[in-house]
């Protein structure tokens, strides 16, 4: 059962974040948090204010050399406070005010925060009956000693001097000596204090710089995919300039998805480095990543869903769905784009479940529905290469069409998951693996990626895959091999003659069959 601290942080944690989100218009900061005259919010007995939450790892025992000291890479994790200072009323001020708490504890220790008298509403500042249950003071926050340090969780406690109306905690850091997922809470349990707010900022270290802990192996995953796309760069682009004349639009979309996913992950890269080293991420440089990794989804989906129906292979056009097609990859870029902002540009935290839900669901929906006309698509074409014998055709399709079913089973397993991970974990505690759930969807698309770069890599034998209305879908591959294969030779003479034999007898089978396309695609 969640304990009395742990059911009012998750509440006030998500109530909280909104306020907090307010001051990160123009810079996002995330291991150094700002306050900018934050109101504290009623929780059962006390008010709060949530100052955040991260993993941070312990410092290291290890000493460092007189130059390093002053690096952030000196192997010292802390949670400091700057320039904290808060405001009471004036009426608060002549009445005269108890202090404010700052508490600072691992998820783990949040059962030793707060307690409830004889089965009833838990509270986190002691009442008169659990001041008789557990000797703690009236009106103090109810604290007792972490298992494994007693020391912990902490409790600074700031005074108001006489009647100002204002006090500041001293500038000081909070060594961290053993791995956890910290949480950092201002508390006030003097209802006098209730129109309190706050102002100033606290800087959250790790070891190796403040990157946060959780997101700390995502810079090193981004290195690894930014070398693999590297090299698969390298060796699609030099079969893409070799055999460039027998290039297909198909390719050219290949290309330039490639391309984005490039830029996309050393952009990944540059950013967390950036943010590792000052700790903070503009808002400019994270929207910029975010927006041309929705930019690649979006022209990665409308590229499934065009091979699947065949553009370029048996049909030369999409006809009427063009514009379906294309209004479809702009609301899934819309969706991905305010998603994506919403998750990593200007937040603290993690984005509450109600908000983020909200986000996700245009996006599931629009999934789901390229997922079905993906397949229903793909059927399709399947049908009419089987109906028209190109056995090659039909192979590099059977080869995709298994490809797409098994990222989609994949998928669909992993966010099964995602879900059971996050369900089970209200408080972040297995926050050292939570970079997997991210890193699989990258893994997931290059590896699709790479699937559709060997079925369709550029070579002298490209166009045995394109749509051709001279030659015919109907010609077997022996046929249209050679007719590749003379009209690179020179031998155009015969292959005139058979080209116009074959024709004689197949010209009525022609417009049938783009008499029925063309219903078709008006139908669609």
């Amino acid at each position: 059962m969640d304990s009395a601290f742990g059911s009012l942080f998750r509440s006030t944690f998500f109530a909280a974040h909104p306020l907090l989100l307010s001051c990160f218009f123009f810079t996002s900061f995330a291991s150094i948090h700002v306050y900018n005259r934050e109101p504290f919010i009623d929780v059962g007995n006390s008010y709060l204010l949530s100052g955040g939450s991260e993993g941070i790892v312990a410092s290291l025992p290890a000493s460092v050399s007189p130059s390093e000291r002053n690096s952030i890479h000196n192997g010292r994790a802390y949670i400091r406070f700057e320039n904290i200072t808060f405001w009471r009323t004036r009426t608060a001020a002549k009445r005269g005010t108890g202090p404010v708490h700052v508490i600072i504890f691992e998820a783990a220790d949040r059962d030793n925060i707060g307690g409830s008298a004889y089965g009833g509403q838990r509270a986190i500042c002691c009442t008169a009956d659990l001041a008789k249950i557990e000797g703690c003071k009236q009106g103090e926050i109810l604290r007792r000693p972490s298992a494994t340090n007693i020391n912990w969780p902490i409790i600074l406690d700031v005074r108001f001097k006489g009647k100002s109306k204002t006090t500041s905690l001293d500038s000081k850091g909070v060594t961290i000596k053993k791995t956890g997922m910290y949480n950092l809470f201002f508390v006030a349990c003097d209802p006098n204090l209730k129109d309190m707010f706050m102002s100033g900022k606290t800087i959250w270290k790790n070891p190796d710089g403040y990157l946060p802990g959780r997101m700390a192996p995502l810079k090193k995953f981004y290195v690894f995919m930014t070398l693999a796309y590297v090299c698969l760069s390298i060796v699609w682009f030099l079969q893409y300039w070799r055999f460039w004349n027998d290039v297909l639009q198909l390719q050219h979309c290949v290309t330039a998805i490639i391309a984005l996913g490039l830029f996309e992950m050393f952009l990944w890269y540059l950013d967390y480095v950036n943010f590792n080293n000052t700790g903070m991420r503009p808002v400019a440089v994270t929207t910029l990543v975010v927006t041309v990794g929705a930019i690649r989804k979006a022209i990665s989906r409308l590229l499934i869903l065009c091979v699947s129906m065949g553009y370029g292979v048996v049909r030369p056009t999409l006809g009427g769905l063009t514009s379906k097609v294309l209004l479809l990859g702009f609301a899934y870029f819309l969706a991905s784009e305010l998603l994506n902002i919403t998750e990593y540009v200007g937040t603290i935290n993690d984005v509450s479940g109600r908000a983020r839900l909200l986000l996700v669901l245009p996006d599931a929906f629009l999934d789901a529905f390229l997922i079905l006309w993906i397949f229903t698509s793909l059927s399709r074409t399947l049908e009419q290469l089987q109906a028209k014998r190109s056995s090659v055709k039909l192979d590099i399709y059977r080869k995709f069409s298994n490809a797409l079913a098994v990222t989609v089973i994949s998928s669909v397993a992993w966010i099964g998951y995602e879900v059971y991970f996050k369900a089970t974990d209200p408080f972040n505690e297995r926050w050292q693996s939570a970079w997997i759930i991210t890193a699989f969807w990258d893994i997931l698309a290059f590896g699709l990626l790479c699937v559709i770069c060997y079925l369709w890599a550029p070579s002298q034998s490209s166009q045995r895959y394109a749509y051709s209305e001279e030659v015919g879908e109907g010609l077997d591959d022996e046929e249209a091999q050679a007719l590749t294969k003379g009209k690179h030779e020179g031998q155009g003479g015969e292959l005139s003659m058979v080209k116009q034999e074959k024709n004689v007898g197949r010209d009525a089978q022609f417009d049938e069959d783009d008499e029925s396309e063309e219903e078709e695609d008006k139908r669609e």
